[in-house]
């Protein structure tokens, strides 16, 4: 048997002192420490909601101050990666040379997956060109449209009032991952001489251009994206593309070089976080992890928010009242209970 010696023991006893002083003076949490979280302010519609609904349990179920930062796309993620904003909330992964550089870097983790499957996107006209729609008396103008490769031949039906030797594509507005991923990919299928790079200002800009043609029955082509209430509300057509592949889709995010053309890579729908809030906010994290929302019901919040104009943290309030079988999954019961009573005062 070791002989414990005096000496020994006194140390043992220090060191026992020391390690429970150091676990006493532990830093404290993000929140807990009065630091403000700042989510960068998404402008498209689901990326809007799923903000607010984050931002919501922040607050209410975690204590947290929150502000959110308007800016470009580009700025925003830059400013995540260096820790002067900490969340985003709805990232699509594979579209952004910074967060991939953040990534590999450290400095930014992506945390959940908050639509099972990932999105879907493309390039799309209203159903009502190919097959018609007999109830508004509308006649198929486009029987045989199919492909963006057959676009060329089809650009005097997409008419651009300003060129109107061109057809008009309607593009993500200028700042946007979606607007230089179309630009790269006009450019691969050869269709700058035929069509106009039209960017609308803002994403509600767009939504408002494509319900005015189809209300009106006009043909229109544009990129477009799910989850979206606009796509929920409205029946569209997706182009067929060329096929997926690695090597063409790298050549659509590098600016650099001559792109070729290829399918949208299947993005993933994750919670963004910088290094430091994630090291800090462990609970916060373990929340992000489990954040999830099927695809049908996030578009139906969203198609309420279009069609109403409802401000997103409206939304988000009246899921948090009607869908605590979801949502409260994603918490522990007493974060859960929080909210609740947040809600209510």
């Amino acid at each position: 048997m070791r002989r414990i010696t005096r000496t020994g023991l006194h140390f043992a006893a220090a060191l026992a002192l020391t390690s429970a002083a150091t676990s006493s003076f532990a830093a404290p949490g993000w929140c807990e420490s009065g630091k403000t979280v700042k989510l960068a302010q998404i402008t498209w519609e689901s990326g809007a909601l799923m903000t607010e609904m984050v931002r919501t349990v922040l607050e209410k179920g975690y204590g947290c101050k929150t502000e959110v930062v308007p800016g470009a796309t580009a700025a925003t993620e830059t400013a995540l990666s260096k820790n002067d904003l900490q969340v985003w909330a709805e990232h699509w992964t594979g579209r952004s040379p910074i967060v991939a550089r953040a990534l590999q870097d450290g400095s930014v983790k992506l945390v959940g997956e908050l639509i099972p499957g990932g999105d879907k996107e493309g390039w799309y006209v209203p159903d009502y060109l190919i097959n018609g729609d007999p109830k508004r008396g509308i006649k198929p103008l486009a029987p045989q449209l199919r492909s963006v490769s057959q676009l060329a031949q089809y650009k005097d039906l997409f008419t651009d009032d300003e060129e109107p030797g061109k057809g008009r594509f309607y593009n993500c507005p200028a700042g946007w991952d979606c607007e230089r991923f179309n630009n790269r990919l006009l450019a691969a299928y050869k269709l700058g001489d035929d069509y106009t790079n039209f960017r609308p200002g803002t994403g509600g800009a767009l939504d408002a251009a494509i319900a005015s043609a189809y209300e009106r029955g006009k043909p229109i082509l544009f990129y477009y994206w799910q989850p979206a209430g606009l796509m929920a509300k409205y029946k569209f057509v997706q182009l067929q593309g060329a096929p997926y592949s690695d090597v063409c889709w790298n050549t659509i995010t590098d600016p650099k070089g001559t792109p070729c053309a290829s399918a949208f890579k299947v993005s993933h729908l994750k919670i963004a976080v910088s290094t430091p809030f994630y090291d800090s906010a462990p609970g916060a994290v373990a929340f992000f992890e489990k954040v999830s929302l099927p695809l049908a019901l996030d578009e139906q919040l969203v198609q309420q928010m279009h069609d109403k104009k409802l401000d997103a943290s409206v939304v988000a309030r009246t899921f948090f009242e009607q869908h605590p079988e979801i949502w409260k999954q994603w918490v522990t019961p007493d974060v859960a209970a929080r909210v609740q009573a947040g809600l209510r005062s």
